[in-house]
């Protein structure tokens, strides 16, 4: 039987539900923040890979306490309005009244009865923070759980304490609530900044002062995988050389994708390589063997789709035409659309093959039928590629009774970016997030510590006419995925 938190049926009593183990041990590790009274101990960080069912633990914790009278309400913050709508969806189906925020001044609905908690958005928050401050002024104190989803957005700077308006907003608004947790599936910054509701532990490297963030519990991917609760990624990295200078003029540079350590060259080498020149392009290469793949799932799989990560919007619309003429049905989604949040949502059950987007299909978009990444941005920071793969990892209730354990995997198509294939490697794993003394900040920049440079090419690659594709298996995953 599938656990709860791949698909909660709303027809499904929520007194019935057993929470996954990780989830039990949340709502033990609250408990015993609930009984203290010691300052240090309001904040709760809990790092779950995508698919550990974190939106479920979360409310079922607070549902518990509520139950329990020692919590009465509970403030939802969100990155964004697509993400809100499933906050809103997952309270409905466990029998709570949250409301999208505005709501009544009063506090009170048409009922004459106030909410269980209120779901908002940062920039809504930031947006409305005297009013907002207002209305939740009888909500502070001892009986409030405050909630922040994707927490690594709110980052915190202590020599700009009101620079980062997302982070401060959240501080002034939360700073009496009776607790405060944190939920993430990256807990890392590309900014070497900590963020809120994370505890920072002090530490020494290779002689240097650092500070790490050390989640309060920990799921890791690896873990979901073994359990079955999500699926295992194959990686599939098209290889090949490029070229550099004009077509007849002489002395044109040539340097192979996957063995260029100069960080100059590995950028322009990638945005090269993304582009859709013609069909013998690494570009194009990719976009290929991923619908060749995505045919074959097809074949148990009916409902399976693809997602492609665009460059720009331009880029997209080119990806899209070629998809498009090679007979796939696409979606074009991106954030300058005004229904965008809806046609994302259409998509999670609706009939096209494809779903392309820039920077729409990250943190917390949860479509199931997704089993093909297309990775093909200049985007390389580890949270936004270990974000958009994992798009890929989800199950359903229905998908888990119908396969095995471990599940059928979801496959990952990307050109052979060194830093892209460094952080494949460890996708599965809970990387400490290290916030570095700022001497050391120009040695952190070095690509030659990048994590990708320590890769040792080719994995297992196959030659072709067009050049050698490097497959990777994730070498964290349970020993028996790696037959």
């Amino acid at each position: 039987m599938a656990a709860p938190s791949f698909d909660l049926p709303r027809a499904a009593a929520p007194s019935s539900l057993r929470p996954r183990r990780w989830q039990q041990q949340l709502i033990q590790l609250l408990r015993r923040r609930l009984l203290t009274t010691a300052e240090r101990e309001q904040d709760v960080l809990v790092f779950a890979g995508p698919g550990a069912g974190k939106t479920l633990g979360a409310l079922l914790a607070f549902r518990t306490f509520q139950q329990d009278r020692q919590l009465e309400r509970c403030l939802v913050f969100c990155h964004r309005t697509s993400i809100l709508h499933q906050w809103l969806s997952a309270g409905e189906r466990l029998g709570l009244n949250l409301k999208e925020w505005p709501w009544p001044a009063d506090g009170e609905g048409p009922d004459g009865k106030p909410p269980d908690g209120l779901v908002l958005t940062y920039q809504g928050a930031r947006r409305q923070l005297g009013h907002l401050s207002e209305t939740l002024e009888p909500w502070m104190g001892t009986s409030c759980l405050a909630i922040a989803d994707e927490a690594h957005h709110l980052g915190v700077d202590p020599d700009e304490p009101d620079g980062l308006a997302w982070g401060q907003t959240f501080l002034d608004l939360t700073g009496r609530s009776r607790l405060r947790l944190g939920l993430t599936g990256t807990p890392f910054r590309a900014d070497n900044l900590a963020f809120c509701a994370a505890r920072r532990v002090r530490s020494v490297q290779g002689g240097m002062p650092v500070e790490l963030i050390s989640p309060d519990l920990c799921v890791e991917p690896r873990e979901l995988i073994a359990a079955g609760d999500v699926r295992p990624l194959e990686f599939h990295f098209q290889d090949g050389w490029v070229e550099h200078g004009r077509e007849g003029v002489p002395d044109r540079d040539v340097s192979p994708l996957s063995g260029e350590r100069r960080e100059s060259w590995r950028a322009r080498n990638l945005r090269r390589a993304i582009r859709l020149a013609d069909s013998s392009c690494i570009g194009q290469q990719v976009l290929l063997r991923a619908q060749r793949k995505l045919e074959q799932i097809r074949r148990c799989h009916p409902q399976a789709a693809g997602l492609v990560i665009a460059r720009d919007i331009a880029h997209a619309e080119a990806i899209t035409q070629i998809l498009e003429d090679d007979g796939n049905r696409v979606d074009l989604v991106h954030s300058q659309e005004r229904e965008a949040s809806d046609r994302l949502r259409l998509f999670q059950t609706g009939q096209a093959d494809w779903l392309v987007s820039i920077d729409m299909c990250a943190e917390g978009f949860d479509a199931p039928r997704l089993r093909v990444v297309a990775y093909l941005t200049t985007v390389v920071t580890r949270s936004r590629f270990v974000q958009g793969i994992t798009r890929a990892v989800r199950m359903t209730a229905d998908l888990a009774a119908a396969e095995p354990i471990p599940r059928h995997p979801s496959y990952v198509y990307a050109p052979a970016d060194p830093l892209l294939m460094g952080y494949a490697r460890t996708w599965s794993v809970a990387e400490p997030y290290v916030l570095r003394h700022p001497a050391e900040e120009g040695d952190a920049a070095d690509p030659s510590t990048a994590s990708g440079a320590t890769l040792q090419l080719p994995l297992e690659a196959v030659e072709d006419g067009a050049g050698e594709v490097i497959r990777l298996k994730t070498p964290q995953l349970p020993t028996f995925l790696q037959r």
